[in-house]
């Protein structure tokens, strides 16, 4: 495969590009994507086979429902490190190996129901979060062990990006 095509596959609406500081509209537009998602997620996934749900994105890449799955894992540590960030002085976060969490019983068979629900009650608790951040909320900091210090706009960016990356590879996929 031609490795413009494989890029494009990986990263359907690109990579993604590092935010500076967010206007409160465009934290306004994020947050407005982490709340849709789950209901995007559900409304695109629902009505699939597991043949379907067990349909790599691209070759060698993950299945659908490995991509729901992983959606939901990946929030909850995005969730958690807005936490901890909100609550601790420039916390040093954990990384998670998400290639291996992907492959796990629960990501490769488990039913999509599963990480559709958590992904609905997940993201409504953030979203009253984000709601109620103050702009020096998103200027508060963590550090990422690849990353360096990087502040909680960045993570709303990063989030905001994420959603529509994966969105973008459920829809990819043509039955």
């Amino acid at each position: 495969m031609n490795e413009d095509l494989l890029e494009k596959l990986k990263y359907p609406i690109g990579r993604f590009q590092k935010q500076g500081t967010l206007t409160a509209e465009q934290r306004k537009t994020m947050i407005r994507t982490i709340a849709e998602t789950p209901d995007k997620v559900r409304r695109r996934v629902e009505n699939l086979t597991d043949a379907q749900l067990d349909t790599p994105y691209r070759p060698e890449g993950w299945t659908i429902r490995q991509v729901v799955h992983h959606m939901a894992d990946s929030h909850m540590n995005s969730y958690i490190r807005f936490k901890w960030t909100l609550t601790e002085d420039e916390p040093l976060i954990k990384t998670y190996n998400q290639k291996g969490w992907a492959e796990l019983p629960d990501s490769l068979n488990g039913p999509v129901s599963y990480s559709l629900a958590l992904l609905e009650a997940l993201h409504t608790r953030w979203v009253v979060m984000l709601n109620h951040m103050s702009e020096q909320d998103f200027r508060t900091r963590l550090t990422h062990p690849e990353q360096g210090k990087i502040d909680l706009d960045h993570l709303l960016a990063l989030y905001d990006w994420h959603c529509r990356h994966h969105l973008a590879h459920i829809e990819s996929v043509k039955f």
